[in-house]
């Protein structure tokens, strides 16, 4: 799979300066934590599941997350892992016709929830990527933790944890710090499987009755903004020792792309920039972007999502520009080594070799996955291109 794999070639040549690379389930951990991009999630309930997964492949999904967790009601937890088990057989065996599956982990709510998936779907696991772990604490996380070992183990396979933050512990003040680095301990010691951190906003907003407009970000809600802070301050450092942690989830989807289907018949993809600038800022979306590129402003990558329509706008903006690829890789050129300051090549900024060292090395891992876009083409461009009806 890669992104952006769902456009014809022609419109990924007209798009990209350099386009993204594919990666497969099996891609180093590094690679996958990068493309996860917009990670859907879906009630793990949904009878036509394995349809579902399929559709949003074809759409330009690349991570999704079945979930036996807060999406469903306690009393549907052992049909929806039933139904887990069904549809497991059918995604097997679409993948066995060639056809191309996302990344899909499960959201268990108990770790022996864990051992007794992979055990239920037999050979079908091979199509599992890992588990997401709710309410992570050290406490909470070493259960979690040591029963993914031993399910590895019994199944033979890689299977990688996303923690869920998202507990009081870690929004309280007086215990934001000893949780943190509880959390911190405990998945370093279970580094090789820790793909990313996914941090759970709405968890956090409950705690005190708050919900955040469809026109406020994350980063409004100050109390949450300070969580996300500290969380990154621990557990997002560029030193080696930190984590990917991923966006919060936005929770509003009025827009729809059928919103966008008159415009993207009356004119072709490059040619509507405005238009479609305008659309989206009527349909709620400017909140959205704006959060989008705060997450990135924040040391965050990819997007908790919990609509289709909200998969698009996070790749697009996912997408390296010309001119952050142009100053990534002057700053990493290797006579660059001992340091200094050097004029953009597009004469608009300083660029500092070592300060902004780890920014270029992120950029260019970005690249990777999302692509580098030609030096006309931005978000909308990207955008109109990707809602193109097949």
């Amino acid at each position: 799979m890669r992104h952006f794999g769902h456009l014809a070639p022609d419109i990924r040549k007209t798009l990209f300066h350099k386009e993204p690379v594919e990666f497969t389930a099996d891609s180093p951990a590094r690679t996958l934590a990068a493309a996860l991009g917009a990670t859907l999630y879906s009630p793990a309930t949904r009878p036509r599941l394995a349809d579902d997964v399929r559709k949003q492949a074809a759409r330009g999904v690349t991570s999704m997350v079945l979930c036996l967790e807060d999406s469903i009601g306690d009393g549907d937890v052992a049909a929806g892992e039933e139904n887990l088990i069904r549809q497991f057989t059918l995604l097997d065996e679409a993948a066995a016709r060639g056809e191309d599956l996302p990344l899909l982990f499960i959201r268990v709510r108990e770790p022996r929830q864990i051992r007794d998936l992979v055990r239920r779907l037999g050979g079908t696991v091979r199509r599992l990527s890992g588990f997401v772990l709710p309410k992570f604490t050290e406490e909470r996380g070493v259960p979690f933790l040591d029963a993914l070992t031993a399910a590895e183990s019994a199944c033979g396979r890689r299977l990688f944890a996303m923690p869920v933050l998202e507990s009081p512990q870690l929004l309280h003040l007086e215990s934001r710090a000893a949780t943190l680095a509880g959390i911190a301990r405990t998945v370093d010691a279970h580094r090789e499987r820790i793909l990313a951190l996914r941090l759970g906003v709405t968890d956090f907003c409950s705690a005190y009755g708050l919900r955040r407009a469809p026109d406020m970000t994350a980063y409004d809600v100050q109390i949450v903004a300070s969580v996300i802070a500290d969380v990154v301050n621990v557990l997002g450092r560029a030193d080696g020792t930190g984590f990917t942690v991923t966006g919060p989830v936005w929770e509003y989807f009025r827009l729809h792309e059928r919103m966008f289907k008159p415009q993207l018949r009356r004119s072709p993809f490059l040619g509507q920039a405005e238009e479609l600038r305008t659309s989206l800022i009527e349909h709620d979306m400017d909140g959205l972007l704006r959060e989008i590129e705060l997450d990135r402003a924040n040391g965050l990558t990819g997007k908790t999502c919990i609509h289709p329509s909200h998969v698009a706008p996070v790749h697009a903006l996912s997408v390296v520009s010309h001119e952050e690829y142009s100053d990534a890789t002057d700053i990493l050129r290797p006579e660059r080594g001992d340091g200094g300051v050097l004029r953009s090549s597009y004469t608009n900024k300083m660029n500092e070799v070592k300060p902004h060292r780890a920014w270029a090395e992120r950029t260019l891992l970005r690249a990777e996955a999302f692509g580098v876009a030609r030096e006309d083409v931005g978000f909308v461009e990207l955008l109109t291109a990707s809602l193109q009806p097949a």
